[in-house]
């Protein structure tokens, strides 16, 4: 076997237990080492072959969330349309891996000192113009800013993952109820 094919193959690899993992620790945060090799169907040597620890894990894990984030925001075709509509588009893109999201928004280490990854900065430069340009286009309301306006959408994705996964909230209400609510705010109009 040619190195090349070999190396394709254990990034493959490597890519499902990143995958195995982030379902297991979106579900259980504390998972053990052994419980994630476990999920990930292969042993607890194999697992620390790929990564040393914990650390080393949740840092690939990391990495694994920004590159997916970013095709689904390639995909979400951000700068098509209305800002209003874009977001619709992003909150679908977003949702197959929202588990993933929620487990690293919660994961502190991954944004504390100094090796803060600038993936996390590219997206939410991203996700902030969008909600600036739907400012500019008077579609979103300007009293709030494009950066909390950012925070809001990742923990209404990650809420809504939870939700979901808890049997909680209907899978097939995840873009509506993310989107009313961000778009829409919890206050109910009153004709008047």
């Amino acid at each position: 076997m040619s190195q090349l094919v070999y190396a394709c193959l254990m990034a493959m690899d490597r890519d499902q237990v990143l995958r195995d993992a982030a379902a297991l620790l979106s579900r259980k945060s504390t998972a053990t080492m052994d419980e994630v090799a476990r999920a990930a169907g292969i042993g607890r040597a194999t697992l620390h072959r790929h990564f040393a620890g914990r650390d080393a894990l949740v840092r690939a894990l990391e990495d694994l969330g920004i590159r997916e984030f970013e095709v689904a925001f390639d995909n979400a075709r951000l700068d098509e349309g209305t800002a209003v509509e874009a977001l619709r588009r992003l909150v679908a893109e977003a949702e197959p891996n929202a588990e993933l999201l929620a487990f690293l928004v919660t994961e502190n280490q991954l944004f504390e000192g100094d090796q803060v990854n600038e993936g996390w900065a590219r997206l939410d430069a991203r996700v902030t113009a969008l909600f600036r340009r739907g400012q500019e286009e008077g579609d979103i309301r300007i009293d709030l800013s494009p950066a909390w306006l950012t925070e809001a959408l990742y923990g209404l994705i990650g809420s809504c993952a939870w939700a979901v996964m808890d049997g909680r909230v209907a899978a097939k209400d995840f873009q509506y109820m993310i989107i009313e609510l961000l778009l829409g705010g919890a206050r109910r109009s009153v004709e008047k």
